[in-house]
Parts: structure tokens; sequence; C-alpha cells
């Protein structure tokens, strides 16, 4: 006779289940929003090419990560 599943369900299923992927998503968005301030401070004094760069390259980075690559 095969074991009942249902106590992992309910794990699954149970809204107070602690979420890590909250404070991960956090940070992410704490360091995209400081790499964009520096990136847009870079293009303010004159580095344009260096800002533009920074700005595509951490919005190809955020886009992996949340695709999940």
């Amino acid at each position: 006779m095969a074991e009942d599943d249902f106590g992992l369900w309910e794990r699954e299923l149970d809204s107070r289940a602690p979420d890590d992927e909250a404070s991960g998503a956090r940070g992410m968005l704490l360091v995209a929003g400081l790499t964009a301030t520096g990136c847009t401070a870079m293009i303010a004094l004159g580095e344009v090419p260096l800002g533009a760069a920074g700005l595509v390259l951490s919005s190809i980075i955020l886009l992996l990560w949340r695709i999940g690559m």
C-alpha cells in the first residue's frame, strides 16, 4: 500500500510557509536601484558611453535573473 502524501500537500499549500525568495528579490531590487543611480550619475557627469553600457548590462542581468537563468 502506498503512503499518503497529504502532509506534503498541506505544507506546499500553507500560506504561512516562509518565503526565502522575498528577501532575495528585495536585495536584487536594492542592487538594481543603486546600479541605476550610479550609471545615471556617470551619464550626468559626462561619461555617457560608460553609463549607458552599465544601464544596458544591468538590465540584461536583471532580465536573466527574473526568468531564472
